[in-house]
């Protein structure tokens, strides 16, 4: 009887340790397949989750037509009840949001999925870093850019296009030529006759001026 009871107590000590790596295989399992969606846009996207414990990173990276961009996001979520009983479907959550969206890296700066609502925010998802979204064409133009300026010892200038004949003769429009008016002399009046007529100005009367003024310069004569 007591070599039974010894035999069984071997057997659970040995068992337990094997039951207790499985479950945490298990846990492990969790990340071992790529969430994978399409956004809006129809770009495909793939989420990884890597660590547990004190903190989770999710990297999120997506593919389109003529584009691909990634993003990181950090958070604790192991401090929400909910999702230590599922944790897959908080990941989950968070793409049903991200795939609305036609670029999933602009999406909202903190997530935190429905099932976690009531926990505290440090269950929520925070977004750490992510990179320019470009298209493919336009990067591989810049690079190829950048290979051609530094083959050649630096940025090339254009020369200034020549300026067509129509183009000076319109320039040339705007400049007026000024031009000096030679004004001629007014012939000057005599003295005398001058006199003759400022004196009948003010002793004849006026029908008789051109007489008087006439007279007064005889007589000055």
């Amino acid at each position: 009887m007591m070599l039974i009871q010894a035999t069984a107590l071997l057997l659970a000590c040995c068992l337990w340790p094997a039951e207790a790596q499985n479950d945490s295989s298990r846990k492990q399992s969790i990340w071992d397949d790529p969430i994978k969606f399409n956004t809006k846009a129809k770009d495909k996207c793939t989420m990884i989750i890597t660590g547990q414990g004190e903190n989770t990173r999710l990297r999120l990276s997506c593919q389109g037509g003529k584009r691909s961009y990634w993003c990181e996001y950090v958070g604790k979520p192991h401090t929400c009840s909910a999702y230590n009983k599922n944790p897959r479907h908080y990941f989950v959550q968070m793409m049903w949001t991200l795939r609305k969206l036609h670029n999933a890296c602009e999406g909202p700066k903190q997530l935190k999925p429905h099932m976690c609502k009531k926990a505290t925010d440090d269950s929520q998802m925070i977004l750490s870093s992510a990179s320019a979204s470009q298209s493919q064409p336009e990067a591989s133009s810049r690079k190829t850019a950048a290979r051609q300026a530094k083959q050649l010892g630096g940025p090339q200038t254009r020369p200034a296009p020549a300026r067509p004949d129509s183009a000076r003769q319109a320039a040339m429009k705007g400049f007026r030529i000024k031009t000096t008016q030679i004004t001629t002399p007014q012939p000057t009046t005599p003295p005398a006759e001058r006199y003759a007529k400022k004196v009948a100005r003010q002793y004849c009367w006026r029908s008789l001026q051109g007489i008087c003024s006439f007279a007064i310069g005889l007589f000055r004569n």
